[in-house]
């Protein structure tokens, strides 16, 4: 669960630390005090957008902490993806965000978005304030259905996947294949030319280099005569010569000079090998005029065909061998399309037979889910609820089979089931997004749900109904939940207030938690309004006793 967040310099808040508890955890405070800023700073550091406007005003960067207690269970899981909470199960999350950029980390590691989001994913589920809107889309019905089977499913979804790939290989590649026959002779007739192109020039590979340095020496034969013939001389001296007499001539007096002798002796063979050896090279050295202009010419067309065929010997040699190949396609191009097709086919009926299985499949899954559905519904004030999954098979195929979802729903007795879009209002929307999230959460077995403003459009006794089910969420994962109703407020086992005030002439939003009082105080301010008289704050107090009743039950 999330035992703590910790927000520094983003937006409106300064500086915040609030630890969170097991069961249901509840988060009030006026109109504009700040509280989607908190929702928003666990979104980005959980993998959200981060834009540099969140830095607060004045600052340098901005700082979101989150610190998890991973259970037993969920390791081997976390372990799958190289993630290793410490000895105590302990998982810190956070991101830093400049101007420049912005960096998240896991336990300080350095991770990408699209990494940290699967590694949270296994952590905490975010309800965001206007996400019930994305039932009105069929698309969302398909992965919520394959969500709640996912067990069933996983498995057949992958085949379908991999097969959808490899028939979308095969479609490409088939496609390839419809050219009219004069194109195809006349790209047969220019890959033969590129190929004797390249064939008759018979380049190797690291001949370049050796022309190269050939027509650098011939380029330069003059200055390398003249560097070696005044290297001679040098070698010729006689210096070294008379050093050695002289020294020969003081070893009569002191033997201890018979290294330095046996030095100059050395250096006096080496000078004459080298000598030698530059005399030789001066020897061999004649400049060639039809032999550089043969290296000259061959380097030209060396580079002419690196222009049309690579910029490296190898590159080109790589290009006449795909040309190779495609003329090979082309001189066969009949029987080739023939077992392209056939392939094709048998994958169309692999793919055919693997989206019929998944779909029956999830027409099975379909009636569990809108049983589950229907009974979450009634507990959430759907009285008389129908709530079907409508399965149609769609005209192609994709990566997800070949089935389209639709939910349905009657929410009154002899009505038949009609789309969410044409029956729903905003408030029944959220109920409904509540219900699904309720039954995903015995499916997916992620341990913290976080719900903002679920409450949108409710009051009375359904948003009872609401706070009931919330509560029985609680008692099996850590719920934290943003509400503006006092009903769904009094069942909280931590209440926090988010409060707005200004502090050195700038505004600062702070969270807090609430004692039973505070917690009573709050409750009243939810009910009364701008003026919370004695009245309202004994109902405030009936309200978190009656709660604190059902809690116990």
């Amino acid at each position: 669960m999330l035992l703590y967040l910790r927000v520094k310099n983003l937006a409106l808040i300064d500086s915040a630390e609030v630890e969170f508890g097991e069961g249901l955890n509840i988060l009030t405070g006026e109109t504009g005090a700040g509280k989607s800023v908190v929702i928003g700073s666990v979104n980005v550091a959980l993998g959200g957008k981060a834009s540099r406007d969140l830095i607060r005003q004045g600052c340098d960067s901005a700082y979101v902490e989150l610190c998890f207690q991973v259970e037993e269970e969920k390791r081997p899981l976390l372990a799958g993806k190289e993630v290793y909470p410490d000895e105590d199960g302990l998982l810190i999350i956070s991101k830093r965000i400049t101007p420049a950029r912005s960096i998240s980390r896991v336990n300080d590691e350095t991770v990408t978005a699209s990494r940290l989001r699967e590694i949270t994913g296994l952590l905490i589920d975010i309800h965001g304030q206007h996400e019930h809107q994305s039932l009105l889309y069929h698309a969302r019905h398909l992965e919520i259905l394959d969500e709640y089977g996912k067990e069933r499913l996983s498995g057949l979804k992958k085949q379908v996947e991999e097969t959808y790939r490899r028939y979308q290989e095969q479609k490409k590649e088939l496609e390839a294949y419809r050219e009219d026959e004069e194109s195809r002779l006349r790209e047969m007739d220019f890959c033969r030319f590129e190929i004797d192109e390249i064939e008759e020039a018979n380049v190797k590979p690291g001949e370049e280099e050796e022309l190269e340095a050939a027509f650098k020496r011939f380029s330069n034969a003059k200055r390398i005569e003249e560097s070696l013939s005044e290297a001679g001389e040098a070698v010729r001296s006689d210096a070294v010569s008379r050093a050695l007499r002289s020294v020969e001539g003081a070893l009569r007096y002191d033997e201890n000079l018979v290294k330095i002798r046996d030095s100059l002796c050395d250096v006096e063979s080496l000078l004459g090998d080298l000598e030698r050896e530059i005399g030789d090279y001066l020897e061999s050295l004649e400049f060639d005029g039809e032999e550089a202009g043969r290296v000259e010419a061959r380097l030209d067309r060396i580079r002419a065909l690196e222009h049309k065929y690579g910029r490296t010997i190898p590159d080109i040699l790589e290009n006449l061998q795909k040309k190779k190949e495609r003329l090979e396609v082309l001189e066969h191009y009949d029987a080739l399309r023939g077992e392209a097709q056939a392939r094709f086919e048998k994958t169309c009926g692999e793919l055919s037979a693997l989206s019929e299985r998944l779909g029956a499949l999830r027409r099975e899954v379909a009636v569990s889910l809108a049983s589950k559905m229907e009974e979450s519904l009634r507990d959430l004030n759907f009285l008389d609820v129908t709530f079907t999954v409508e399965l149609r098979k769609l005209g192609h195929f994709t990566a997800k089979g070949q089935d389209e979802a639709e939910f349905l729903i009657s929410t009154n007795p002899g009505e038949p089931p009609r789309p969410l879009g044409q029956v729903a209002s905003g408030g029944e929307l959220s109920r409904i997004m509540l219900a699904i999230k309720t039954v995903l959460a015995d499916t997916d077995q992620i341990p913290t749900l976080i719900f903002d403003e679920i409450d949108a459009g409710i009051s009375g006794r359904t948003a009872q109904r609401v706070s009931e089910k919330l509560r029985i969420i609680g008692r099996r994962r850590q719920v934290i939940c943003i509400t503006h109703l006092p009903q769904i407020a009094a069942m909280a086992d931590h209440h926090f207030a988010i409060e707005k005030s200004v502090s050195g002439g700038r505004t600062v939003t702070q969270i807090r938690p609430l004692d039973d009082q505070e917690a009573a105080d709050e409750l009243a301010r939810l009910l009364g309004g701008a003026q919370i008289t004695e009245t309202v704050r004994q109902n405030a107090r009936e309200m978190k006793r009656l709660a604190d009743e059902i809690k116990k039950k």
